[in-house]
């Protein structure tokens, strides 16, 4: 993921950060709005965000990847077919609704899709729909017709990062990523994603934008490539969602003489990004990075790094910043067993921390090394568990990334050159919590 390891000491050092990075591509404009409705399906009164990226002239230059669960949302149905259609013009976002197998989803986001054409001067079908939040509740369509007209008024081109906040729900803070090309062209992404974490994709929302002159297909191989690399490659709780989408434009106005500068900054934008929606988990005290090496192929890797890092058992002991290694030994012994994967247990090894803990099929523990990565976690920790005085809500302890640093485990299988790696979580009572009481 990240080369270099950002830290913040302070929400406010973090808010700065963000606001130097959110400079909007230059032929781009946002805007959002908010309304107050009451779902049909849960008469509780709610508050829901609209967010609008608009271009200054509609677009061929797109391209999206989208979730491959059986059950997707309206927006991914909807978005599919946009992906045939011959211009770009506009994104629209909402969040606490995902629009998912409700009655008349289809109809709805198209409806509200044609308003915003509307405004825009522009057809509905050059507007491409996004939403997320509660899955199989109806959209308020009028309500947010009413809304839009303020969202196009609140229109500026200097910064996203109000629409990188307005898409939240329960992320704990905003997320950009950006990454300067060669001849003044820029490329600025952002991110929504906390629970429900599984490619084929995640449950994120990813908007990525770039002013550079480059065409639609090369626009599409480069975020095919970038996201195999980037959002593939992450775990939150082995649950794929139904309203995952990256989306990449361009404008089209600054020339670039330097493609593979260009695919190199998708990639590092989808990596970086890739990363904080991880950071960014429900309830996540500790990033795990899993490298697979040796593998037999790239998707072996893969397979195994996540069936380490969506390990329940193993989660919770990263929690507790215990080391009970035997739990990372089962479950990839598990995963190799499954699968009958094609390699001979006696010639791999893991480590953590660069401490070799298991080789030869046999542990390779004692005290020093389980003081060492009892260290190891603890350094890697975000921020400490600490309940209210109820003893029953745990709540997180920060609204900031304090840092990227990540429990650190290399797997050796000896059985190829391919190699993966995985971003996963540990499990946390604030991950229980959050997902217990996501509606009420």
């Amino acid at each position: 993921m990240p080369t270099t390891q950002l830290s913040f000491q302070s929400r406010a050092e973090h808010r700065d950060w963000l606001s130097r990075n959110a400079a909007l591509p230059r032929g781009f404009r946002v805007g959002t709005s908010s309304l107050t409705f009451v779902p049909v399906e849960a008469p509780k009164p709610g508050r829901m965000n609209l967010s609008l990226i608009a271009l200054d002239r509609p677009t061929d230059a797109f391209a999206a990847k989208f979730t491959r669960n059986a059950f997707p949302g309206a927006p991914i149905l909807i978005g599919r077919q946009r992906l045939q259609g011959a211009a770009l013009s506009a994104v629209l976002v909402n969040n606490k609704i995902s629009n998912v197998c409700a009655p008349g989803g289809v109809e709805t986001a198209e409806q509200i899709c044609g308003e915003v054409g509307r405004l825009l001067g522009r057809p509905g079908a050059e507007v491409f729909p996004s939403s997320t939040g509660v899955i199989g509740w109806r959209l308020p369509a009028d309500a947010m017709v009413a809304a839009l007209p303020a969202a196009v008024a609140s229109f500026q081109s200097q910064s996203i990062l109000p629409v990188a906040e307005a898409i939240m729900t329960t992320d704990l803070y905003p997320k950009i990523r950006r990454v300067e090309l060669p001849g003044g062209g820029s490329i600025v992404g952002i991110a929504k994603g906390a629970g429900m974490i599984e490619p084929n994709l995640a449950t994120m929302l990813v908007f990525i934008l770039t002013d550079v002159q480059v065409s639609r297909a090369e626009l599409r191989a480069t975020l095919d490539e970038a996201v195999d690399g980037s959002f593939q490659d992450i775990s939150i709780d082995s649950d794929t969602s139904v309203s995952d989408t990256v989306l990449l434009a361009s404008s089209n106005v600054v020339a670039t003489p330097d493609l593979a500068a260009f695919r190199a900054g998708v990639r590092q934008v989808c990596r970086a990004l890739a990363g904080d929606v991880v950071r960014n988990g429900e309830g996540v005290h500790h990033v795990i990075r899993v490298l697979v090496k040796g593998a037999p192929s790239r998707q072996i890797a893969r397979e195994l790094g996540k069936a380490v890092v969506n390990s329940p058992l193993f989660q919770c002991a990263v929690n507790g910043n215990d080391p009970n290694v035997g739990r990372l030994v089962c479950a990839l012994g598990k995963e190799i067993g499954i699968r009958g994967t094609p390699v001979d247990p006696s010639k791999i090894s893991m480590s953590i921390a660069g401490e070799c803990i298991f080789s030869q099929c046999t542990m390779r523990l004692s005290p020093a090394v389980e003081e060492r990565l009892v260290a190891h976690l603890k350094g890697a920790e975000l921020y400490a568990s600490v309940p209210p005085p109820d003893g029953m809500t745990f709540k997180p302890g920060i609204d900031y990334p304090k840092h990227e640093r990540c429990v650190e485990i290399e797997v050796s299988l000896e059985a190829g050159s391919a190699s993966c790696e995985v971003l996963g979580t540990d499990r946390s009572h604030e991950y229980i919590t959050e997902n217990a009481d996501y509606r009420s």
